[in-house]
C-alpha cells in the first residue's frame, strides 16, 4: 500500500516590526518624527497692480492680459517695468546708512571728502564713520576732571615740568607721537584717582601699547608701579588721542603739512587748563587755529559738519593755545623749551620759529584767559 504524502506547509519567516523606523534617502533627517509633507508653494507673482495668488488658467501664457483676461492671440502685449515690493531701482537714490543717521551725516550741500578713497581699501572708508563715533563715546567714558590736582601735593608748574621731562625723553628715545600722548592721558587718568607721581611707569606701559619695540627696563619696582597703574584704570588703555583726529581733519581741510598744527597741539598737553578738553576737540582747535595763522581762512561748513564742531565752539580751546603759545614764546620761559626745541628743528620744518606765531591774532586770542 502506497501511502500519499500530505503537502508540507510552508512557513514564512516572521520579520520583526520596525518600531518608528521609516526608510530614509542619504543625508536626510534621523529623527523618529515623521516628516511633515511637502506643501507646494504658490506662486509668488509680485507685480505693480498688487496681483495675489492668483489661479492658474488653461489659456497660453501669451492669450492672458494684465490680469487674466483673454486678449487676441495676433499681438503679444509687450513686457512692461515690474516693481518687486522691497527692491529699490537702480536709479533711485539708496536709504541712508545707520552710521550716517547716528551722527547726522546728510547729502545735502555737503562735501564728500572720501569719494577719491573709496578704492583704498586700507582707508576702511564704509566704516569710518562708525569709527569716529566709537572715538566720541570713548572720549566721554573717559573724562578728565577740571582742576584734579587742587589740594593736592603735586602743583600745576610740577604737572607742566613733568611733560615737558616727557618729551625730552620722546626725543631721546625716537618713540611715536602717539606714545607721547597716551603717557599723559595715563598721567592724568592716574593723579585724578591717586596723587602718586608715576612718569617713568606711564611711558613704560604707554611704549609697550604703542611701539613696535618698546622700552624695557628690568627694575623690580617699575613692574610693581605698572601692576598698579593698570589696575586703577581697570586696564583700559585704548583711548583716542589728538594725532587721531588731527588727519582726518587734515585730509578734510586737504591740507598736506600741517605741522603747525600738530606743534599747537602738543602745547595743549602742557597746559593743565586744558586737561579736561576732549581730545577731538583740542584737534579741532588747533587746526581751526593753523587755518587762521596761515591761510587767513574760516571753519568751513564741511569741517563744521564733519567735527561737529563750531568756530564758537572752538573759541576757548584756541585761547588757551594762544597763552601758552605766550608763555613759551614771547615770556620766554626758559624752563619749558623742549617742545619749542623740538619743533625747531628742520624735521618738523622749524615751524616753532614762524612768524605768524608773533602775530596778533595770538595775542588777542590770549588776552582774555591770560593771568596777572
Amino acid at each position: 500500500m502506497i501511502m500519499q504524502r500530505s503537502p508540507l506547509t510552508v512557513l514564512k519567516r516572521r520579520v520583526a516590526p520596525t518600531w518608528g523606523l521609516r526608510p530614509r534617502g542619504a543625508l536626510e533627517a534621523i529623527g523618529n518624527r515623521a516628516p511633515e509633507p511637502k506643501i507646494r508653494a504658490e506662486p509668488q507673482r509680485a507685480m505693480a497692480e498688487g496681483i495675489r495668488g492668483a489661479e492658474p488658467s488653461t489659456k497660453p501664457r501669451h492669450l492672458l492680459g494684465e490680469r487674466g483676461q483673454e486678449q487676441g492671440a495676433s499681438e503679444p502685449q509687450p513686457l512692461s517695468a515690474v516693481e518687486t515690493p522691497g527692491c529699490a531701482m537702480r536709479d533711485v537714490k539708496l536709504v541712508r546708512a545707520f552710521s550716517d543717521v547716528l551722527l547726522d551725516v546728510g547729502y545735502v550741500d555737503k562735501e564728500d571728502v572720501d569719494t577719491e578713497d573709496n578704492t583704498n581699501l586700507d582707508l576702511c572708508i564704509d566704516y569710518e564713520k562708525d569709527i569716529y563715533k566709537y572715538l566720541g563715546e570713548l572720549e566721554k567714558n573717559q573724562t578728565i576732571r577740571p582742576k584734579y590736582l587742587a589740594g593736592w601735593e603735586i602743583d600745576v608748574n610740577m604737572h607742566a615740568l613733568l611733560v615737558d621731562w616727557l618729551l625730552q625723553i620722546q626725543i631721546k628715545c625716537m618713540l611715536l607721537q602717539e606714545t607721547l600722548y597716551m603717557t599723559v592721558a595715563i598721567i592724568d587718568r592716574f593723579l585724578q584717582v591717586k596723587n602718586i607721581a608715576a612718569g617713568v611707569s606711564a611711558v613704560l606701559i604707554a611704549s609697550k601699547y604703542e611701539e613696535v619695540y618698546p622700552m624695557s627696563i628690568g627694575d623690580f619696582l617699575f613692574h610693581h608701579m605698572e601692576r598698579k597703574i593698570l589696575k586703577a584704570l581697570d586696564f583700559c588703555l585704548g583711548c583716542p588721542l589728538p594725532p587721531h583726529f588731527l588727519r582726518r581733519i587734515a585730509k578734510i581741510a586737504k591740507v598736506i603739512e600741517y605741522s603747525l598744527a600738530k606743534y599747537l597741539m602738543e602745547l595743549c598737553i602742557m597746559d593743565y587748563d586744558m586737561v579736561y578738553f576732549p581730545s577731538s576737540k583740542i584737534a579741532a582747535a588747533a587746526a581751526c587755529l593753523t587755518l587762521k595763522l596761515l591761510k587767513g581762512c574760516k571753519w568751513t561748513p564741511t569741517l563744521q559738519h564733519c567735527t561737529s564742531y563750531t568756530d564758537s565752539n572752538l573759541l576757548p580751546v584756541m585761547q588757551h593755545i594762544c597763552k601758552f603759545v605766550n608763555r613759551v614764546h614771547l615770556i620766554k620761559f626758559l624752563s619749558l623749551q623742549a617742545i619749542k626745541n623740538k619743533y625747531a628743528m628742520s624735521t618738523n620744518y622749524k615751524i616753532s620759529t614762524a612768524e605768524e606765531l608773533n602775530s596778533s591774532i595770538i595775542w588777542d586770542l590770549a588776552l582774555p584767559v591770560i593771568k596777572y
